[in-house]
């Protein structure tokens, strides 16, 4: 099975699923977006098969989302495609993409439905354990 994670190595909650994927006897393709960027197919097609849309896949903490005017109502997709290109850091992570669907995973155990064999038992890096 091919698992790609979309990754910031600097976040917890990202690093908690990337090591709930290889606990699941997987190891997955890791893309590290802040330093390749977006394509815009890639991140439609996320942003659609995830159920999210490019509004629910925007991140607003630690970015300059609210600066830019992103976290008004009536932004459009256009407005928000163009700028996460621009800004990689507006997206939100990690997503997580296997045969069994696309999802944010914030929470972390959100990934645990996609996993074939996800972990009984995960202990996350803030000490909270998760069982499945």
């Amino acid at each position: 099975m091919t698992i790609t994670i979309w990754h910031n190595p600097k976040c917890g909650t990202s690093r908690n699923v990337l090591e709930m994927i290889r606990q699941g006897g997987e190891e997955p393709v890791v893309v590290e977006y802040l330093k390749t960027g977006w394509e815009r197919a890639t991140l439609e097609r996320l942003a659609d098969q995830s159920g999210e849309g490019l509004k629910g896949l925007l991140r607003v903490k630690g970015t300059p989302a609210e600066e830019l005017g992103l976290t008004a109502p009536d932004v459009d997709d256009v407005t928000l495609i163009a700028a996460m290109l621009a800004h990689p850091i507006l997206v939100n992570r990690p997503i997580v993409e296997t045969p069994k669907g696309v999802r944010l995973c914030r929470p972390s155990e959100a990934v645990l439905p996609l996993l074939d064999n996800p972990p009984a038992v995960f202990t996350k890096e803030d000490g909270e354990v998760v069982k499945l």
